[in-house]
């Protein structure tokens, strides 16, 4: 599947190349005491103190989803080796698979940040290389890969990947309406680095007696500074297909857009609070939108592929698939749609509902429970999170979670050390477990955060 797998790879290189330097908020520090951060998870939540950080005040690597790398990789007489392994059994690791795997990478580095009192509230200002991702991939497929030609019909069909990269500079404020009630709001400028959206509608390969016939519908949208696509001839059916994609000077700002995130916090009495929040409501105009497509569904048949149970004859099994995975890359031939000019596309966007009580026989001790939803295309997922924070001293809080929601359960932990002009947290959402050589949890899903700052 040469064309297939070539922009394939394409795509997956450019989205986790930005894993390795950015990620998500911690959410088990939603209600956690000294937690200076609180405020790009809502608005509304104003410290106590000011603060300043530059580089290392936010940092954080994250990963979410049900597609795991252990079920991908294994260990075959003590080398490394795919699930594609002939000594691994198809039964002990399709099993495995979903009929929708997913893995999803949602980032957010702070480059500068500092918060302060003044315009009766507190205020908030904040520069961030931002970065969401996520794949998409049928069972299905799996299956194709794993089995051969061993069915009559494959559908592998609803195979999707997204990935973006921008820089967003933010200004917040926090202002008391009265005692009970804080509101909040951030304004948030956003310059667009790139953005890649593939998505395979329809791929299905029926394997007749006589003939096959492929039926396939997919684009792929790539809005990078200065990208063009490669293609390459298919000899099979003298058609010139897309075969990857080359950026000639190097990527640079190619969009901008903007995004505001609101958020309320009402204080009930001494023990109950009540918060909501949007984050990231907001659009980018991304520039030099490459189209690469099928042009709507295309169907494509063969009488080329007659296999022979004899492995002396010319169109044997083994010659015969191994010309087949050239000639199936008819099965996504896209062909260059060039330049569509500017598309406006969503970034993303998280909703916060929270409550939590301060227990009254131990103000040291408060109980909360936050649901969080994002709503992004192909990429929806929710985590409903309980949480015990602790602040036994003025200068540490802790706090510890368990969520359950769209990828399963997880545990969480944070300890955040405050004394006076010195401010350290770590945090995990998701314990991350067995780690691969790159240090990517085996598992699908883990998460570390950290950061440095100076209150005064």
């Amino acid at each position: 599947m040469k064309s297939t797998t070539i922009l394939i790879f394409v795509l997956l290189a450019w989205m986790l190349s930005t894993v390795i330097i950015i990620a998500q908020n911690v959410q088990t520090g939603y209600f956690t005491d000294g937690f200076l951060y609180r405020h790009r998870m809502n608005p509304a939540i104003a410290n106590e103190k000011n603060y300043a950080s530059l580089a290392l005040g936010n940092i954080n690597f994250s990963f979410r989803g049900n597609l795991a790398l252990k079920n991908v990789f294994y260990q075959v007489d003590g080398k490394t080796a795919t699930f594609m392994h002939p000594d691994l059994s198809s039964s002990e690791v399709l099993s495995k698979f979903k009929d929708k795997n997913q893995l999803g990478l949602n980032a957010n580095l702070e480059l500068l940040s500092a918060g302060f009192k003044a315009f009766k509230g507190y205020n908030t200002i904040g520069v961030n290389v931002r970065s969401n991702s996520h794949i998409t991939l049928p069972g299905e497929l799996f299956r194709l890969a794993k089995e051969g030609i061993a069915n009559q019909t494959y559908d592998i069909s609803n195979f999707n990947t997204h990935a973006d990269a921008y820089i967003e500079v933010a200004l917040g404020h926090s202002h008391q309406i009265n005692e009970k009630l804080h509101i909040g709001g951030t304004l948030k400028v956003l310059l667009g680095g790139g953005n890649v959206d593939a998505q395979f509608n329809k791929a299905q390969l029926v394997l007749g007696e006589d003939q096959w016939t492929v039926t396939s519908d997919a684009y792929v949208e790539a809005s990078i500074k200065d990208l063009t696509y490669e293609t390459d001839l298919n000899e099979d059916t003298n058609h010139r297909y897309v075969s990857g994609a080359d950026v000639v000077d190097g990527a640079g700002i190619n969009g901008s857009g903007f995004a505001v995130d609101l958020g309320a916090v009402y204080q009930h009495n001494n023990d109950w609070s009540f918060s909501a929040s949007v984050i990231d409501l907001g659009i980018i105009n991304w520039k030099n939108n490459m189209l690469a497509s099928t042009n709507g569904e295309k169907t494509f048949s063969t009488d080329e592929y007659i296999f022979n149970v004899d492995d002396d004859q010319a169109n044997n099994f083994d010659d015969e698939l191994k010309r087949l995975e050239n000639g199936l890359s008819a099965l996504y031939e896209l062909s260059d749609m060039g330049d569509q000019g500017s598309v406006m596309k969503g970034i993303g966007t998280t909703i916060h509902l929270g409550a939590s009580y301060n227990i009254p026989e131990y103000r040291k001790l408060t109980i909360g429970l936050l649901n969080t939803s994002h709503l992004q295309k192909n990429f929806t997922w929710t985590d409903l999170r309980a949480s015990a924070n602790w602040v036994p001293y003025n200068f540490l809080s802790a706090s510890i979670s368990a969520a359950y929601g769209t990828f399963g359960g997880s545990i969480g932990w944070m300890l955040n050390l405050h004394p006076k002009g010195f401010n350290l947290f770590l945090a995990m959402d998701q314990i991350t477990g067995s780690l691969s050589k790159q240090y990517i949890p085996l598992s699908g899903v883990g998460t570390f955060h950290f950061g440095m700052n100076i209150p005064f």
